[in-house]
């Protein structure tokens, strides 16, 4: 389970101990691991005093920076993110990183991850997610190696409708050197080496939005009047219910019993609870659907065509 993004402040002691899964590697990393590392992360941001890393000594105990990079950042295949109300949505992310020959990304003590993050700034997020697990990085060649992870979301518990919006990837990396079991109080940070890069790409997380139709009645006589209902609704994150979309623009569409393509009749919108009615007359043998192009927040979503006989 993620927590939203109050990392930065990090306080009492945490342990490091069970942190012995390499980033490279990703053998079966838990969450919380995950959550131990990314703690130990911003503590190290917090230790370099949230500038650029310098020339950092073992007399100031300020991590040292290291000279690792993301690009090619590709969050979802470069689709839209879409979760609904509840269980478990998970995106893959790839990326490349570039190091200085000679340092390991798949050493025990090195770890690194890109994740999204919405806000002013990823130091300050207004709501942060990541993978469950670790990425898996392969060396293409002695400074750069391509790295596949995911993201990971569970709407009913770290999503507000305020997250249906665009959303920034930055990265991180953090190497331990030898301090994987040494209470985060008790670190030496002159020794632990942190690099962290934003605006590496964007994405966008949705509302997932379901569509109805009813066309009746059916059998109907030709020329006779069909009147087609249905609903558009869409997952709200704050109550983790559905709740209809008003004042939107939807299709009515309709393809003959022998055809595959849908055709345009008409466009209403949506009451103010989603719902939609209009009639028609009844020409011929079909399908009667409607269709909703999506907003930003919202995707497209065709409703499942409703067969009406006409004698």
């Amino acid at each position: 389970m993620h927590f939203r993004a109050t990392v930065a402040a990090v306080t009492g002691a945490l342990a490091l101990s069970a942190l012995a899964v390499p980033a490279a590697q990703a053998a079966g990393a838990s969450s919380s691991g995950k959550d131990d590392v990314r703690k130990a992360a911003a503590a190290a941001h917090a230790a370099s005093g949230r500038t650029a890393f310098t020339g950092a000594t073992a007399a100031d105990g300020t991590p040292y920076a290291l000279n690792v990079t993301f690009s090619a950042v590709k969050i979802n295949n470069g689709k839209p993110i879409v979760a609904g109300t509840s269980g478990h949505v998970s995106v893959p992310v790839t990326y490349k990183v570039t190091h200085d020959e000679g340092f390991d990304v798949s050493a025990p003590d090195v770890f690194l991850d890109v994740e999204i993050y919405r806000g002013t700034s990823y130091d300050t997020p207004a709501n942060l997610l990541w993978g469950d697990d670790w990425p898996t990085c392969t060396a293409s060649s002695s400074t750069v190696a391509s790295c596949k992870g995911t993201i990971d979301v569970y709407p009913g518990q770290e999503l507000s409708n305020a997250d249906a919006t665009s959303w920034k990837a930055g990265g991180y990396v953090i190497d331990f050197n030898d301090q994987l079991g040494v209470d985060i109080d008790d670190i030496d940070w002159s020794k632990v080496g942190y690099a962290q890069q934003d605006t590496l790409a964007t994405t966008r997380l949705q509302r997932l939005s379901k569509l109805t139709v009813n066309a009746s009645p059916e059998p109907v006589k030709k020329g006779k009047t069909i009147t087609v209902t249905g609903k558009l609704s869409r997952a709200n994150w704050d109550d983790n219910k559905y709740h209809g979309y008003a004042g939107q623009s939807v299709k009515l569409q309709f393809r003959k019993k022998n055809s595959s393509t849908y055709t345009t009749l008409k466009t209403i919108k949506t009451s103010s609870t989603g719902t939609l009615k209009t009639t028609v007359k009844a020409s011929a043998d079909g399908y009667f659907r409607y269709s909703f192009a999506g907003t930003s927040t919202t995707p497209a979503v065709n409703a499942a065509g409703d067969f009406v006989d006409v004698k």
